[in-house]
C-alpha cells in the first residue's frame, strides 16, 4: 500500500502500547476495588423492615469496615480499629447462628448496649445503666410483643446488645442473645440509594 515499513511497525507498536495500558488500568481498578471492598467499605442491601423508618426495605448502605477493625479475609484475625462500637451506632453484622452449616446472613441493627452496660426495657422504653435512653428514631408498630419488657441484663465482655428501630417487628438480641463483636462487618455510614 506504499506505506513505509518503519511507519507500519510504529503503528503496531502504538496499538500494542494502548492495549497494554488499557489492560493495566483495568487490572489496577479491579485490584483496588477488591482491596477497598475487603478492608475499607462495602455495600449492603436492607432485607427487612426491622429498622424502619431509619432504614427501609431495599435501601442500599455504604458500610465502613475499617472503623471497628478489619477482619482479615479467610481468617479469624481482626485488626485493631479506629474506635470501639458505641450505643447508637447502626452496625451490619453476620447473624449469630450457632449452626455452622447455616447460610451466612447479614443483619443490620442499632447498638443499644456495649460490654459492661446493663440493658433493660420497661414497656418498650429503653434503660441503659438505670437511665432512660431518649430514642426519637424508634417505631412502635402494633402488636406489642412479648419483649416489651426485658431484662435487666448485663452485656458480657466482647459482646454488644443490638435492637431494631422498628422495635415490635425486630428479631434482635432479645431473641438470639448478645452479639459477639467478631461477627461485626462494619458501621453503616450512608444510604447511597433508597426505594423511597
Amino acid at each position: 500500500n506504499g506505506e513505509p515499513m518503519a511507519q507500519k511497525t510504529s503503528k503496531a507498536a502504538r496499538r500494542k502500547d494502548y492495549f497494554k495500558d488499557f489492560v493495566e488500568t483495568v487490572v489496577t481498578a479491579v485490584v483496588l476495588a477488591l482491596v477497598l471492598r475487603a478492608f475499607v467499605v462495602q455495600t449492603f442491601r436492607i432485607p427487612s423492615g426491622s429498622m424502619e423508618d431509619t432504614l427501609l426495605v431495599g435501601d442500599f448502605l455504604i458500610v465502613n469496615k475499617f472503623i471497628y477493625g478489619i477482619k482479615v479475609p479467610f481468617t479469624d484475625v481482626r485488626l485493631r480499629g479506629v474506635r470501639e462500637p458505641e450505643p447508637g451506632d447502626i452496625i451490619v453484622f453476620e447473624y449469630p447462628n450457632p449452626d455452622p452449616r447455616a447460610k451466612k446472613e447479614n443483619y443490620v441493627k442499632r447498638c443499644v448496649g456495649v460490654e459492661g452496660d446493663i440493658v433493660e426495657l420497661r414497656n418498650n422504653v429503653l434503660y441503659r445503666n438505670g437511665k432512660r435512653v431518649e430514642e426519637d428514631y424508634i417505631k412502635l408498630k402494633p402488636p406489642t410483643p412479648r419483649w416489651a419488657d426485658y431484662g435487666p441484663v448485663k452485656v458480657p465482655e466482647g459482646s454488644l446488645f443490638m435492637m431494631g428501630d422498628n422495635r415490635n417487628w425486630s428479631a434482635d438480641s432479645r431473641d438470639w442473645g448478645f452479639l459477639d463483636k467478631d461477627l461485626m462487618k462494619g458501621k453503616a455510614v450512608m444510604i447511597y440509594w433508597s426505594w423511597d
